[in-house]
């Protein structure tokens, strides 16, 4: 079946999707799950980082955002992420959004790993991205102009003489084509493809797959960021212990109740994650255990401050009051992805990417922390802009990617094995011996016969590729056998596909 709608299509429905869906004159929002679940927003606990306090601006914001993105920060999609920053939050009160305050009534702005100054604006404690979801959602679900599309899942996209013009889609096991003037891809990152991570099932590196596949340019694929201060042995995915426990006054010990990150940086907790990642890792790997400890802060105010946390220690029998937490690295955020413009354009005209799932260079080698649903709703509300601007002439014939109507739409039982290697060999530290091992390894795991399994052995492919060619150790990328930085590679690096698609007819289209 062939369908055609009459207004941009926005695949997913996390904070950038429904940012964009929002800003748009009208949207059809298509989602896996029901609107807004199975994505990583409504688990973003720490908050959204903002120049609003008083001895703040966009330019210490900015210069924060570069100094651990490891020289590789595009300086123009900084600049868009700190001064558009300030009108995001607004918007969202607008819209109803319930921040934490002070007694006096203004914002309660907490601190982070990386930030020099108090910036971060959260809600209920550690529930930040859960209060954006209900608030974009509830908004969405109000507007006239939002068209929701939902358990659908999003296999292909679908090309007309070079250009996007629309989707392979499935629901309830039938496929259809959708046709729409534009897509714009949420679909969010890579983390489910590591053994140990924080992001759910369904953040597994679809929308990169699919944008590769009809040749958009990708970059920056070897930059994962691993959180230092995951729970350990609490599940799949991981709970997150929120960054601001250590910006709140928790330590990182060992097993002796040490401190031992007073060693290895300056800022001690608050270093940049990935020198904290290493740490942590390197203590584990030695056959030490790690724990994060907030017995004294935030101590008797554990719960008040932190009640995510706090239920998730609990469910598992600790007390955060009295236990320190054990905690490991875990993939958390992909800062690479398909390449875009800060008006969200990829390199194939009629297809944007927002959030995650994209790569602005904002973030360069290494996020700062709490700048991710910031750039959500920053570039999602730009993408918007530029989307309503693009009015293209109706496609004439159509181009599919071969499978996209054949495979089957399930995770293969041996994701489990791709997932372990990932985490071996393309994890916290890689070497050029493991990431050959890993690309000889995942070839034989015959994931192919699904869309899923074809999705992430491409994206893992495409992930342990760069980090192989890049030869030197810089933000969140270490290789063991390269562990300082090369001046001569302080650039970001693009890849892209040859697409292999098959025309059909258009003579079926309603």
């Amino acid at each position: 079946m062939i369908r055609r709608v009459d207004a941009p299509l926005v695949v997913g429905s996390g904070v950038a999707g429904l940012t964009v869906a929002l800003a748009l004159p009208k949207a059809y929002v298509i989602t896996t799950d029901h609107l807004g679940g199975g994505g990583s927003t409504p688990l973003a606990q720490g908050g959204v980082a903002v120049a609003i306090g008083p001895d703040d601006g966009p330019a210490l914001h900015a210069a924060d955002t570069v100094a651990v993105a490891g020289g590789l920060a595009e300086e123009s999609a900084v600049e868009c992420l700190v001064e558009d920053g300030p009108d995001a939050i607004r918007r969202l009160l607008a819209r109803g959004a319930e921040f934490d305050r002070n007694p006096d009534g203004t914002m309660l702005l907490g601190r982070e790993a990386g930030h020099k100054r108090n910036r971060i604006v959260h809600a209920d404690g550690d529930a930040t991205g859960a209060e954006l979801a209900r608030v974009l959602i509830a908004a969405a679900r109000a507007s006239d102009r939002i068209r929701t599309i939902e358990h659908t899942k999003v296999v292909d996209l679908v090309m007309s003489d070079k250009r996007v013009v629309g989707i392979v889609a499935v629901a309830a096991g039938n496929r259809a084509i959708i046709l729409a003037p534009a897509v714009v891809l949420a679909t969010g990152g890579i983390g489910h493809l590591y053994d140990r991570t924080t992001n759910p099932a369904g953040v597994a590196g679809d929308g990169i797959a699919m944008a590769a596949r009809v040749g958009a340019d990708l970059i920056d694929l070897e930059f994962v960021q691993f959180h230092p201060t995951a729970l350990a042995g609490g599940g799949d995915p991981m709970p997150l212990l929120t960054e601001a426990l250590r910006g709140g006054g928790a330590t990182v010990i060992n097993g002796d109740g040490l401190r031992f990150m007073t060693g290895v940086h300056p800022d001690a907790e608050l270093a940049p994650r990935d020198v904290v990642a290493r740490a942590i890792w390197r203590r584990l790997l030695s056959g030490e255990q790690v724990f994060l400890d907030g017995r004294r802060q935030p101590g008797r105010q554990f719960a008040e401050r932190f009640p995510t946390v706090f239920s998730l220690a609990m469910e598992r029998g600790l007390d955060p009051r009295r236990d320190p937490l054990p905690v490991s690295p875990a993939a958390h955020y992909f800062m690479g992805g398909v390449a875009v413009d800060t008006g969200g354009r990829t390199s194939v005209p009629g297809l944007w990417a927002v959030g995650e799932v994209s790569s602005t260079g904002v973030h360069g080698a290494n996020r700062l922390a709490s700048n991710s649903l910031l750039e959500g709703l920053v570039f999602g509300d730009r993408a918007a802009r530029d989307v309503a601007a693009w009015h293209p002439d109706p496609p004439a014939e159509l181009a599919v990617p071969r499978d996209a109507l054949t495979a089957v739409p399930q995770v293969p039982a041996d994701l489990a094995d791709l997932r372990r290697l990932m985490w071996a060999h393309v994890g916290v530290e890689r070497s050029g011996e493991g990431l050959e091992a890993f690309l000889g390894a995942v070839g034989e795991l015959d994931l192919n016969g699904t869309i899923d399994g074809r999705n992430a052995e491409l994206v893992a492919t495409l992930v342990a590729g760069a980090a192989l060619r890049r030869t030197e150790s810089r933000g969140a990328h270490f290789r063991t056998d390269h562990p300082s930085p090369d001046p001569r590679q302080a650039c970001r690096a693009r890849v892209a596909l040859d697409p292999d698609l098959l025309s059909i007819s258009m003579e079926h289209v309603a």
